[in-house]
């Protein structure tokens, strides 16, 4: 069984985290005690997370609210089967119904089995998740970690990552999302709990209350 946070170890893993890395440690100090933050799982969160795809907090929020008010239980079964006119009523863009589709199927079908993903490995569930086509890195770790808190997903991808990552550790330019998976590898087992501090950390510095909704994807 994989890790999952809750408020007991996001505070031990933000711990043993400060304890190995000093850049880390202070980013920490900055931030103060870190936020638990969950979102729903199942297939009314990914739905979530698709919609929150390079958009901002209250147009994905807008856009969120429209479908739950459409589609009440939200299931597999009402995207795979709700008409062009309902989902662009919505607010979601083509592609983005393209994916909530091949998610709805996959999940029917049973090829992606939410159910089943806590128990998987950060790169078995990852692996499963962008096997349905639309859904990207990004988006199968912002699940993962949000939906499941997964302790050790980690979306290398998203831009506040990269810059907090810069600012905080004094990098010459923001890494691509190669390096900043290749700088994670040393907070196993809690890439997740890292994540978290850095966005927090992202907060703090551009200004912001708390850490921000991520959002943006390289």
């Amino acid at each position: 069984m994989t890790m999952q946070l809750d408020e007991r170890t996001l505070r031990q893993g933000a711990e043993e985290l400060a304890a190995r890395d000093p850049a880390l440690a202070a980013m920490l100090e900055a931030t103060g005690p870190l936020k638990l933050r969950r979102r729903e799982p199942g297939f009314a969160g990914l739905v979530a997370v698709v919609i929150s795809q390079q958009v901002s907090t209250a147009s994905a929020e807008a856009i969120r609210r429209r479908v739950t008010e459409r589609f009440p239980d939200l299931r597999a079964e009402d995207m795979r089967d709700a008409s062009d006119a309902d989902l662009k009523g919505c607010g979601l863009s083509a592609p983005k119904m393209r994916t909530l589709r091949a998610a709805a199927e996959a999940v029917l079908s049973n090829a992606l089995p939410l159910d089943a993903l806590s128990g998987m490995s950060a790169e078995e569930a990852h692996a499963r998740l962008v096997s349905v086509r639309g859904i990207g890195p990004w988006t199968a770790d912002i699940y993962l970690l949000f939906c499941l808190g997964h302790a050790d997903a980690f979306p290398a991808g998203d831009l506040a990552l990269q810059e907090a990552a810069r600012i905080g550790r004094a990098l010459p330019a923001r890494p691509a999302a190669a390096e900043l998976a290749a700088l994670a590898e040393a907070w196993r087992p809690w890439r997740g709990v890292a994540a978290k501090l850095l966005w927090g950390y992202y907060g703090v510095v551009k200004g912001r209350s708390g850490m921000p909704d991520p959002g943006r994807t390289a």
